[in-house]
């Protein structure tokens, strides 16, 4: 008998393989969908007791889906997870009925914490190192900028040279890897 039934929403193919492999091995009954229509239709065949749902699903926020996903499963725990958290859409998908938030990159620890801990619980926040949400974000500006160093480095505003030389960096690591 499974722990729960999850349903993992995120358009990262690889993010859902890797944490539904993990979580089925420890016992959860989980389910992916890469967008909202396929969630809505998984939601339909079988409801899901937690829902973990992507903040951005393609280039469109999801914080319009909570509403339909949570009408759709009735009792369920909606969980947050984004790469680019604030405090606007915390706020914003808690008022819609979300009952965590979980910023990316996020542990496996942190996410069976999170489930173990209940509704009536929350999950002790893990704070992000400024370096690594630095590192995301540039990131995320580069791939905006189909990989132009100098483009990305006008739009944010730092020299190309500086730019390239925290692009030759790794990334930060995580302090408390799962």
């Amino acid at each position: 008998m499974a722990k729960a039934t999850l349903l993992l929403i995120d358009d990262d193919p690889l993010f859902l393989r890797t944490l539904g492999d993990a979580l089925t091995q420890r016992g959860y009954a989980v389910r992916t969908a890469q967008d909202g229509a396929s969630a809505l239709a998984a939601l339909a065949s079988t409801p899901a007791e937690i829902i973990f749902l992507d903040l951005m699903l393609g280039e469109e926020s999801s914080l319009g889906l909570i509403e339909p996903l949570l009408q759709a499963a009735p009792g369920a725990r909606l969980i947050m997870l984004t790469g680019y958290a604030s405090v606007a859409t915390t706020v914003a998908a808690m008022r819609r009925g979300a009952s965590d938030y979980l910023a990316k990159p996020v542990g496996l620890r942190e996410v069976l914490n999170v489930l173990e801990a209940g509704p009536e619980l929350e999950a002790p926040p893990r704070p992000i190192p400024l370096a690594r949400v630095e590192w995301e974000h540039i990131q995320r500006v580069l791939a905006d900028h189909d990989g132009n160093i100098s483009a990305a480095a006008r739009a944010l505003g730092v020299h190309r040279r500086s730019l390239q030389r925290k692009l030759g960096k790794r990334p930060p690591r995580d302090p408390d890897p799962a």
